[in-house]
């Protein structure tokens, strides 16, 4: 299962990471957000011990959305080093996802 990465959380989960991270920024309200959901569901079970792999519920945590400038959701970014190295925004095939993904492994 996906990590849930808060305001609180995220510096422990994401930016001290000694692995590849994956964070879909989303919202309960959001239909493309619950397109890709099952997608990134799938992924935290294939990536595991390789990558993190988060969701940010941008309702309950503006600070990590602010952060990082999302304006529009979902916005999925790739993470490596504390640093965003690649971002996609809107609902993709797995295939995208996994890709870029890969890329950092």
């Amino acid at each position: 299962m996906a990590l849930e990465v808060t305001d609180a959380n995220f510096d422990e989960l994401v930016a001290n990471s000694d692995k590849p991270v994956m964070l879909d920024f989303w919202a309960v309200w959001c239909g493309p957000c619950r397109m890709i959901a099952p997608i990134v569901e799938e992924m935290s079970t294939e990536y595991e011990g390789k990558a993190v792999i988060g969701k940010v519920d941008v309702d309950s945590n503006p600070g990590v959305a602010q952060k990082y400038g999302i304006r529009n959701i979902p916005t999925v970014l790739f993470v490596k080093g504390g640093e965003v190295v690649d971002k996609q925004v809107g609902a993709v095939p797995k295939q995208a996802l996994t890709a870029k993904l890969d890329a950092l492994l």
